[in-house]
Formats: C-alpha cells, sequence, structure tokens
C-alpha cells in the first residue's frame, strides 16, 4: 500500500500526479473526477511501488513521468525490481529528467511547484513543496523514516536530508508520506525516534 498524490487547479485547469504506483484505473477516475487536465506526471523516486502504474497512465495522458536526473537509471530497472520482489512484469513508462540539480521549480496553476533533491531512501529521491504541505516520499513517514538498506540508500544522507530540508520548514507544514498517514514537521522533530531535529 502506498499513497500516490493529486493536485489539481479549477481555476487554472490544471492537475500534476505524483507517484502513479499501482491501480491505474483508480487514478485515472480520481483524474477525470477532478476535471482538470493532467498537466504533469511526477514520481518521488524510482522505487517500482511508486512508478509501476504510470505506463498506464500514459495511454490516457500523452505525458512523460519526470524523475531526477540521478534516479532515472532505477526507474529504468523497474521490472527488474520487481521480478525481485516476485512482481510479474508491466509496461514501463517513458522518462524524462527533471534535472541534474539540488533543486528546481515546475510551473503549476499559475505558481510554481517547487522540488528539493532529499537522497538517502535512494540516490535521486526528490520531495515537493507547495503552501504548507510537503509530498515527502519515502524520506519520512509518521514516526519512522524510509529504509536506507536498499541499492542507494544511506542513513546518514536520509538524516542530513531530513535535517536540512524538512526541519527547517515551519512545524505546522504537514508532511504528505507515501505510505501511511501524514504527519507534521513539529510533530516528527519532538517523537520522531530515527531522526531527531
Amino acid at each position: 500500500m502506498m499513497n500516490a498524490y493529486l493536485l489539481s487547479s479549477k481555476s487554472a485547469d490544471e492537475a500534476v500526479l505524483v507517484d502513479p504506483g499501482d491501480e491505474a484505473d483508480l487514478l485515472l477516475d480520481a483524474i477525470e473526477t477532478c476535471g482538470c487536465r493532467l498537466t504533469s506526471l511526477l514520481c518521488t523516486h524510482g522505487h517500482f511501488d511508486h512508478i509501476s502504474a504510470a505506463a498506464e497512465i500514459q495511454k490516457a495522458w500523452d505525458l512523460p513521468l519526470l524523475v531526477h536526473a540521478d534516479e532515472s537509471s532505477l526507474a529504468e530497472r523497474l521490472n527488474d525490481t520487481r521480478a525481485v520482489y516476485g512482481f510479474p512484469p508491466v509496461a514501463s513508462p517513458r522518462l524524462a529528467k527533471l534535472s541534474s540539480a539540488a533543486e528546481g521549480t515546475l510551473p503549476f496553476a499559475g505558481g510554481e511547484l517547487r522540488w528539493l533533491k532529499a537522497p538517502g531512501h535512494s540516490q535521486g529521491h526528490v520531495i515537493f513543496l507547495f503552501g504548507q504541505s510537503a509530498l515527502v516520499g519515502d524520506v519520512i513517514f509518521n514516526g519512522s523514516i524510509g529504509r536506507t538498506d536498499l541499492p542507494g540508500g544511506d542513513f546518514d544522507t536520509l538524516a542530513a536530508s531530513i535535517r536540512q530540508h524538512l526541519y527547517t520548514l515551519k512545524e505546522e507544514t504537514v508532511l504528505h508520506s507515501g505510505h501511511g498517514p501524514s504527519t507534521t514537521v513539529g510533530e516528527e522533530m519532538r517523537s520522531n525516534p530515527f531522526v531527531r531535529a
């Protein structure tokens, strides 16, 4: 079980889908229900549980899956990784690279969706910031952090990403994780047992 996120703006008639991991029909229904054009298909990182439905979404919406340059090789090995965990192959998505930079922006709804590279769970993991919210993928969870025992993972790097990019945000900022319920910066700073402020 993982969380995909659909951000939409009725006034701009735009939507972006982040982390299309599975259940493409459910995601396509959500896009249709929101009534906005899908203008970007994004992922926080290239692990198979975050991108396996992307190719099915692309059949309906001709958009590349944007992935950080440091994460593209992992995303390209989608079916190799699925096989390791006993999952059948799926169609591989068409990819485009966000950038090789540490941060950047994407146009969205007349403004910008800011992204920051936050490695540690994987080498090119990114988080997306908008308003008082952040889509943090598998960097941090409610009371936990992302795994660091997978290829490209490193605990010290992940802890540094959390302290530098998340614990510097306002404490009321809502963190929408790739798995499980949302949390806040303040809650994790005070009680996360793995990375304290």
